[in-house]
């Protein structure tokens, strides 16, 4: 499968209208989690998540639906909430599952991202390529990026980040045949400093635009701190410079995260297409933002993200990503005669107590991640 994603380009009676869905989506999830708990307390019912969500949805139907207090839910689609009520299901089968470790699902506010789905209940819809699309249930919109080519999908997500409209869907596409690599292998070692260093003695630095688009950031924030923002507990509103500071933020973050998206895209599909094998070390991302020294540079390059890029990418390519156990001590190990020492994150040079090399201590680490094997200590 593969996914495309294109913005559009809504007027404000489209955005309203597409606001209102996500409203509309989100009040039936909660409407349905409300009564899913509830079921809970009554002893006598015994029944499976499924059952209960089945009745839940003909109670929402046949009863819900036809009271005059909810009659503004009969403007939209029946497609809306049907998926509403299946990404509730999807959620209590991630929280059963062991395995996942997933919360129990929690109530959605207005607040958070909006977002909904819709799907042709006739089968795979046509995309024709151009600059307009046509979204089951919901009608035609204009978008900013042509469809290259045309394609059919059943499933087609909106949703708004920044004050913008996406739609998502995903259509078939056939598996691309094998690479030839220029490389065999090849190990990355991440770090803060440099975004990641190669064992061929490659560095990726992380790009100049995220650093200066944080530091706009900041400098927005800092404008703004004494504005009138509003206070929950004391029932103050925010001011209409407010609302406009919020909006600014939510596009500058926005632009953060698609300047780092960009970045990691490129970078992960040139190591795709270059190496063979890849490894890299097996991190434990949470537990690294849990040191607020690191914590902002980490969250800010993305290091989990770079990995599930790269495994998937591998995977389609047909070739493996290889994950090196995180004990493994990669960076006070010399990769010459094995020499372990301690390398505080000041040492930038690894300067070998047994063999006296001399190298820099990304490299090192990055040569000893290569030459990794299941069993090393």
């Amino acid at each position: 499968m593969y996914a495309l994603k294109r913005e559009l380009k809504v007027n404000h009676k489209q955005s309203g209208f597409l606001a209102g869905c996500a409203g509309f989506s989100r009040f039936v999830y909660n409407y349905g989690l409300s009564i899913m708990m509830s079921s809970w307390d009554f002893d006598g019912v015994k029944a499976s998540d499924a059952k209960r969500l089945t009745a839940i949805k003909k109670i929402f139907t046949n009863v819900t639906k036809k009271n005059p207090d909810f009659a503004w839910c009969n403007q939209y689609s029946s497609r809306i909430y049907q998926n509403s009520l299946r990404d509730l299901k999807k959620a209590f089968s991630r929280w059963r599952d062991p395995k996942l470790c997933s919360g129990i699902p929690q109530f959605k506010k207005k607040r958070h991202q909006c977002s909904f789905t819709v799907d042709d209940g006739h089968g795979k819809r046509l995309v024709k390529a151009g600059k307009f699309i046509t979204i089951p249930t919901l009608g035609t919109f204009r978008i900013k990026e042509a469809i290259p080519f045309n394609c059919g999908s059943q499933t087609f997500t909106i949703s708004r980040e920044a004050g913008k409209w996406f739609v998502s869907f995903k259509i078939e596409a056939c598996p691309l045949p094998s690479m030839k690599h220029t490389h065999k292998k090849v190990g990355v070692d991440l770090g803060v400093k440099c975004f990641a260093t190669l064992s061929d003695h490659t560095k990726i630095e992380t790009p100049s635009s995220i650093k200066k688009a944080k530091i706009k950031l900041s400098k927005l924030q800092w404008r703004n701190r004494k504005k009138v923002l509003g206070n929950g507990q004391t029932k103050q509103k925010p001011s209409k410079n407010a609302h406009k500071y919020y909006q600014k933020l939510r596009q500058q973050h926005q632009h953060i995260a698609n300047s780092r998206e960009d970045f990691l895209q490129k970078e992960t599909t040139r190591l795709a297409q270059t190496y063979q094998e890849i490894k890299i070390e097996d991190l434990n991302v949470s537990g690294m933002l849990a040191n607020h020294k690191l914590a902002e540079a980490i969250s800010l390059l993305g290091f989990y993200r770079f990995r599930e890029l790269l495994t998937y990418k591998q995977e389609f390519h047909g070739f493996k990503l290889t994950l090196v156990d995180r004990w493994f001590p990669s960076s006070k190990t010399c990769h010459k005669c094995g020499h372990k020492q301690d390398m505080p994150l000041k040492e930038r040079i690894y300067v070998c107590g047994g063999c006296g090399l001399i190298v820099d201590r990304d490299i090192n680490a990055a040569i000893n991640i290569e030459g990794w094997e299941p069993g090393f200590t």
